[in-house]
């Protein structure tokens, strides 16, 4: 053979090699070297066929992808399919741009997630590797992205070569993505809802040994109805319409969702395995936007006035001056407390009301007037702390007697009947109650402990005085700068429906079935209800302060409204029986008083 023959020959080798798909996608390749594998292997080509299987073989070869690199595969893939992806950039500033973090998410169609999450974070990271189903071992241009496993065969030998592999690459600073059902979602019959179905806890496991923080991403959409009908006659069925759902995505939209990367920090305070995956996944479908309502937009002021200038601390002082010496409840270093009425101190008064526009305006609360104020300032008792140092008051609860005010006009006279519809047993009309409400501490002091404190403290001197008072009647503002959904689950976590008390306006917060059920079936702690709220909020907030210092007291919490009257803000409406608090906090806020009042008889 001539030289000549040989190159021609060695050039139509390569030639040949070169046209080689390098994916073989057929149900041939899954085919094992057993008996039903060459039965398979037989009826291969029918159902390549009858599954769609030939079709995306066909997309393949015309689409040219075979030995593409991974993201230009993925790319085209994505793009021959018809799939446009959404909000990828706000869930990618989310995860850290190095270190060790793990990603997990639904699993709403069974495969083009897969490709989808990988090309997205691997552009974003280039160590980002996903836990996948050994199904996409079929497309071998992007292997590389997967750690392969078999959701089918739970003791197969690949899973636990897989397990290993993931949490070496955590381990190493790698970004993990799982997705913990291990297969595509489906009809739950019992809750009528398409979901995943049960979550394994190897994501927190890996995160708990390598202290890895996680990132639940919700992945939106689903497969077909007759994909979810045919899956109810035999659930074998979804996994053989796999590959004909993804030709149903043509000019489909699909949205990633994502709250906050939930730290190692946050995930102890969940005692257990099982309720720290119960938390992710919680977080995961708490970004389905299908149960998203929105705050409505406020009204647009035509006018919203500055607020007030500041009143003359020597105005203040002079009235202080004036009070009788049992209304200057305690001292603390250079803070005072002290109650009274506006006949006696309107300046205060004046500067209280100034002070609360000047907080609740931070909050989205404001009035939009000059001061904070209405009818009931005249008729409530202003429990506050003046700072003598800096010459201001800065904080201060308004408060009602209902003996007193019920005298007048009854129930009409209580703030919170302009919320609530009250059964008349519901308030006592024997009993005297204190109705706590406007509170606010002045921006500077609020991380500072001592200003509630004092306040507290200042409210059990107060009934040390007047020990007749044993039940406190309240509510927590919700302040709007806090996410519907917090609000929502706030409300379904911590309010038991009382007789006797209905909203006015209620609020009409929407939750996923998935955080309905997860309500239901679990009993949360308020740490752990505060780590649910700062997943959500996006300044990483939890639950409100004064809602904890109620909660601490025992409270009872028996109602959520909208308060019309102040800027359409959520409350929840509370009550507190002082007497039958901890005794530590009685120690604290009654000090030496504290037998004398609980021995209190009427």
């Amino acid at each position: 053979m001539s030289n000549s023959q040989i190159e021609n020959t060695s050039r139509s080798i390569a030639s040949s090699t070169e046209n080689k798909p390098l994916s073989h996608i057929s149900l041939a390749a899954f085919s094992p070297n057993t008996t039903l594998g060459k039965v398979l292997n037989f009826f291969a080509p029918v159902l390549d066929s009858l599954l769609g299987i030939k079709k995306l073989n066909r997309l393949y070869l015309e689409q040219k992808f075979s030995g593409l690199d991974k993201q230009d595969f993925s790319e085209k893939l994505l793009a021959a399919l018809g799939v446009s992806i959404l909000s990828t950039d706000k869930v990618l500033t989310k995860i850290p741009k190095t270190g060790k973090c793990i990603v997990i998410c639904n699993h709403p169609y069974g495969m083009v997630e897969g490709v989808i999450i990988a090309k997205i974070l691997t552009d974003y990271r280039n160590d980002t590797k996903v836990m996948a189903n050994i199904a996409l071992q079929v497309f071998t241009e992007i292997n590389n992205y997967f750690i392969f496993a078999n959701p089918l065969k739970p003791q197969a030998a690949i899973n636990s070569t897989a397990i290993k592999q993931c949490y070496r690459h955590v381990e190493n600073d790698g970004l993990l993505v799982i997705f913990p059902a291990g297969r595509v979602s489906f009809y739950q019959s019992e809750h009528k809802i398409i979901t995943d179905g049960n979550w394994n806890r190897l994501a927190v496991n890996i995160a708990e040994k390598t202290q890895a923080p996680i990132l639940p991403i919700f992945i939106s959409g689903t497969n077909s109805t007759l994909f979810h009908r045919l899956g109810r006659i035999y659930y074998r069925f979804r996994l053989l319409m796999l590959a004909r759902e993804m030709f149903k995505l043509q000019n489909h939209k699909i949205t990633l969702s994502a709250n906050n990367l939930i730290t190692p920090k946050q995930l102890r305070v969940f005692n257990n395995s099982e309720m720290k995956n119960n938390l992710l996944r919680l977080q995961c479908y708490l970004n389905d936007q299908q149960y998203f309502q929105p705050w409505p937009q406020d009204e647009i002021k035509t006018s919203f006035s500055p607020v007030a200038e500041k009143t003359e601390y020597n105005l203040i002082e002079a009235e202080l001056d004036k009070l009788p010496k049992k209304q200057h409840l305690l001292t603390f270093k250079y803070y005072v407390v002290y109650y009274g009425y506006q006949t006696q101190i309107p300046n205060c008064v004046k500067e209280i009301a100034r002070l609360r526009e000047l907080t609740f305006r931070d909050l989205d609360e404001g009035s939009g007037e000059p001061y904070d104020t209405d009818t009931f300032d005249a008729t409530y008792m202003h429990l506050f702390i003046y700072d003598n140092n800096n010459k201001q008051i800065t904080g201060a609860y308004r408060i009602g007697q209902t003996d007193r005010l019920q005298k007048q006009n009854g129930l009409a006279q209580l703030y919170l009947s302009q919320m609530f519809n009250f059964n008349k047993d519901f308030i006592s009309q024997q009993e005297p109650c204190l109705e706590m409400g406007r509170s606010f501490i002045i921006t500077r002091e609020q991380k500072s402990y001592h200003s509630l404190l004092l306040l507290w403290k200042g409210i059990g001197a107060y009934v040390c005085q007047n020990p007749r008072y044993r039940t406190f009647y309240g509510t927590v503002s919700l302040s709007k700068q806090y996410d519907p959904r917090s609000v929502a689950i706030i409300e379904k976590m911590m309010v038991k429906a009382s007789a006797g008390v209905t909203a006015k306006t209620a609020f009409t917060g929407q939750l996923h079935p998935e955080v309905t059920q997860f309500i239901e079936n679990n009993t949360v702690e308020l740490d752990e209800l505060s780590v649910i709220i700062s997943a959500i909020e996006k300044d990483g907030k939890g639950i409100p302060v004064l809602l904890k210092q109620y909660h601490k007291l025992g409270a009872n919490f028996h109602c959520m409204a909208i308060d019309t009257n102040f800027n359409q803000t959520p409350g929840l409406l509370l009550s507190v029986h002082f007497p039958s608090a901890p005794q530590k906090l009685l120690k604290l806020y009654l000090g030496d008083n504290k037998t004398e009042y609980l021995a209190y008889k009427e």
